[in-house]
């Protein structure tokens, strides 16, 4: 197969203890994430094209299904490291200091960030990403498949706002489960990728 699905980083049940269940996790990781790996295998096979290129081209090269499989890979991967058992708490090192410089504060960030997470309307994702433009971080939406990476946007973090990431175990209540999402968020990462 040419592409395949990166490994849980903390396991089905990692993040119990910050409010995802395992079941939770293991359906949205072997039904959904592991579903978009299994349809672009499935395009690859008839397609040597594309079965030589990575996920990221693919973002920037395809339009239409192909892009949605990518894009919900490439994301659901970058979800998956935003989150950790160790995570929570307020950032630390060189992410707390761009956090600062660009939303004066960590509040006002989390904030505005929960504010996109909680009231983006359908399906999505709300991202932390470093503008190069401006070379400030700030809150962003993006829909259905949508990455930042289309954008000229680098991503920091992520939080899936899809139903299939929260319903299980907040059912409606995307609230709940972004509070949840705050107790694993995984600043080591977010410092990675500034």
């Amino acid at each position: 197969m040419a592409f395949s699905i990166p490994p849980l980083p903390w396991g089905y049940d990692g993040l119990v203890g910050k409010g995802i269940s395992k079941e939770q996790v293991t359906y949205h990781y072997d039904k959904h994430h592991q579903g978009y790996v299994v349809k672009l295998n499935a395009a690859a096979s008839s397609n040597p094209d594309l079965a030589k290129k990575s996920i990221e081209e693919i973002i920037h090269t395809e339009r239409g299904p192909l892009f949605n499989l990518a894009a919900q890979i490439f994301n659901h991967t970058f979800y998956w490291n935003s989150m950790s058992p160790n995570g929570g708490g307020e950032p630390h090192g060189p992410i707390r200091d761009a956090i600062d410089a660009s939303f004066g504060s960590f509040a006002k960030f989390k904030e505005e960030f929960t504010g996109a997470a909680v009231g983006h309307f359908g399906s999505g994702w709300a991202w932390l990403v470093k503008d190069p433009a401006t070379n400030k971080l700030r809150v962003h939406q993006t829909h259905d498949a949508g990455t930042p990476l289309t954008e000229g946007l680098k991503p920091v973090l992520t939080c899936d706002v899809w139903e299939h990431a929260y319903y299980v175990d907040y059912r409606n209540d995307r609230a709940a489960y972004v509070k949840s999402f705050w107790d694993a968020v995984n600043w080591d990462f977010a410092n990675a990728n500034l």
